[in-house]
């Protein structure tokens, strides 16, 4: 079963050698992990990968190849079932005629000020009901239940994707540069945006004038070398990553990729749902290295072209209300921080990963266009073509 693990593990592009295979096997013989899939995914990452830019592929691999294996691995152990798959069987399942009756508590202040009074008042674990933080429930604090406004306390992943505020602190990947494209489409649409020039060294041979100057020099040999030819359109890209993310990731990979080799001045940079005071760099660090939006567009001028890719699916007020944002307090609204972000980059589009069919069903993605006075595009290849006309247009 390890080698065909080894196998996909060089077949996905992480560089795994022999001797690093064998010494897993003799982690695994001195019984450093031990029937839990856990303590082995940690064991075998750190044996097999040796650099943190493999990380993502070293994840898709061994969820691939080892899917299931937990549930066997108890079934053998004659473990009882897991306390989650019991909280989980008790989720409603609730018509849509269900749903509609169950009202939002009545804005983002009264349902803060619930769940303040709920957590002085609660003393007991809970499940089902209307009220109290539980789960598989209608109220609007807890896990696994439904309100269309509410507050997500220990669930996984969500699911409605309307929750207000998350009450976790939540780890996501960086994207990975290094995904293969299936087709050069992306890229063909990227180049819609192309300014080229030649700067720096000398270093690529000029075939034409180094045959011109040949002739002219009765045909002893004059090289004549120019500087390289690249994109100097300069880009700023800020990719939205987590939450209802989650299900683009591969799109956007791909745009990310694409883009990488495309802009030779390409500068990246994350956030969570919506635009506020800060952004980072590696969402591994993301709670301690931040960077200042302000200082951001100190640092880079109004001929970059900035480029948003996000879903806008969220809550409403985490774009229009202070407070607003799902992980932390942010003192202005983050449609003050994406005004300033569109005045300082007057060149920018925003590329939304959401079938267009539905974007006006959503609130929140409504509200994102509206700011962005339409310049919001699909993430599709016809999307990606006429987001790029239009910042050339601009």
């Amino acid at each position: 079963m390890l080698v065909r693990f080894f196998l996909m593990l060089r077949a996905a592009g992480v560089p795994v050698s022999l001797t690093e295979f064998l010494a897993l096997l003799e982690a695994l013989k001195a019984r450093l992990a031990a029937a839990d899939v856990g303590e082995f995914y940690f064991l075998a990452r750190t044996v097999l990968v040796k650099d943190e830019r493999h990380y993502d592929r070293y994840d898709r691999v061994f969820g691939a190849h080892f899917k299931g294996v937990e549930t066997a691995f108890q079934a053998a152990l004659g473990a009882t079932l897991p306390a989650e798959w019991l909280k989980r069987q008790a989720e409603l399942l609730l018509s849509p005629e269900e749903r509609a009756r169950i009202a939002a508590l009545g804005g983002l202040d009264a349902l803060m000020e619930a769940l303040k009074a709920r957590l002085a008042e609660q003393r007991d674990r809970h499940q089902g009901g209307n009220k109290w933080i539980g789960t598989a429930g209608r109220s609007p604090f807890g896990a696994y239940g439904h309100n269309p406004e509410g507050v997500r306390i220990g669930q996984d992943s969500g699911r409605e994707r309307s929750a207000v505020k998350v009450w976790e602190q939540r780890e996501f990947r960086n994207l990975d540069d290094g995904v293969e494209i299936g087709t050069r489409n992306i890229k063909l649409a990227l180049r819609r945006l192309r300014r080229f020039a030649r700067e720096g060294a000398a270093e690529e041979l000029d075939l034409g004038g180094t045959i011109d100057a040949t002739a002219r020099n009765a045909g002893w040999l004059d090289l004549k070398l120019v500087p390289e030819r690249h994109n100097a359109v300069k880009v700023l890209l800020f990719l939205d990553v987590g939450g209802s993310m989650d299900g683009h990731v591969r799109v956007c990979e791909e745009l990310f990729t694409a883009a990488r080799s495309e802009f030779k001045h390409l500068e990246y940079y994350y956030f969570h749902n919506f635009l506020y005071e800060t952004v980072w760099k590696d969402n591994r660090r993301r709670h301690a290295e931040r960077l200042s939006t302000l200082e951001l567009m100190r640092t880079y001028g109004p001929d970059y072209r900035a480029v948003f890719v996000g879903d806008a699916t969220m809550g409403p007020y985490e774009i229009a209300q202070p407070g607003g944002s799902i992980e932390h307090w942010n003192d202005e609204p983050g449609a003050v921080w994406l005004e300033r972000l569109r005045r300082a980059y007057p060149k920018h589009v925003w590329l939304n990963p959401e079938p267009e069919d539905r974007w006006d069903y959503v609130p929140s993605i409504g509200v994102a266009r509206g700011l962005l006075e339409g310049r919001m595009y699909p993430l599709t290849l016809g999307g990606i073509d006429r987001a790029m006309r239009a910042l050339n247009a601009r």
